[in-house]
């Protein structure tokens, strides 16, 4: 995952007046977890854009008082009528210790079940993993060129390098299905076949 410099300001007065009084100025008051001892702080709220509003895991080198810390968003807060961020919980990243994130499931090449009219059911958009943060990816990838109609894709069968999946090893990720109407028109075509052969069948001698 790509990693995003933020520089942190510590922040003693806690509470939501201190913390509209934050906000006012541009800061967003943050708290860091995970670490010898939780952290408040505030950070810019321009510079959290990059981490904030995108659909890929990236990590925060968060500076604070010359101290620097890597660490990932672990929840955040909006208003309820803009996008403006309210607050943002991190947790802080250990080399050595596995972190659990949520990725993007992107889809790579056209499943050959659509070249023959099938539907593409993308039910799992992201998925949840776990992996040492060197491990950890902005973004996952499938290749699901060779799905082909009335197939699918569970989290069984899902694999990424260092990385262990956290999902229901049942839920189904991707699935081609036969569009209703392609159904409606094979069923129409397959009974005059049906009938035809059974007409071409000779009487059973009595």
């Amino acid at each position: 995952m790509n990693t995003i410099a933020l520089s942190g300001t510590p922040r003693t007065n806690l509470g939501t007046k201190y913390a509209a009084q934050l906000r006012r100025t541009k800061q967003v008051p943050c708290v860091l977890y995970g670490g010898e001892s939780t952290l408040h702080f505030s950070v810019d709220g321009a510079a959290l854009k990059k981490l904030i509003f995108t659909p890929e895991l990236n990590g925060a080198e968060i500076e604070i008082e010359g101290r620097k810390v890597l660490a990932m968003v672990q929840e955040k807060q909006f208003h309820p009528t803009t996008d403006e961020v309210l607050h943002v919980d991190f947790v802080e990243l250990k080399e050595n210790e596995a972190a659990i994130a949520k990725l993007t499931l992107r889809l790579k090449g056209q499943p050959i079940g659509v070249r023959k009219g099938g539907k593409l059911a993308h039910t799992m958009r992201k998925v949840r993993v776990s992996g040492l943060p060197a491990k950890l990816p902005g973004y996952l990838e499938l290749d699901v060129a060779d799905l082909d109609v009335n197939k699918a894709i569970q989290v069984s069968d899902l694999k990424f390098d260092g990385l262990t999946v956290l999902e229901k090893e049942s839920d189904v990720v991707v699935a081609v299905k036969m569009a209703k109407k392609k159904e409606e028109e094979a069923a129409a075509g397959a009974a005059p076949a049906a009938a035809k052969k059974a007409e071409a069948k000779p009487a059973a001698k009595k």
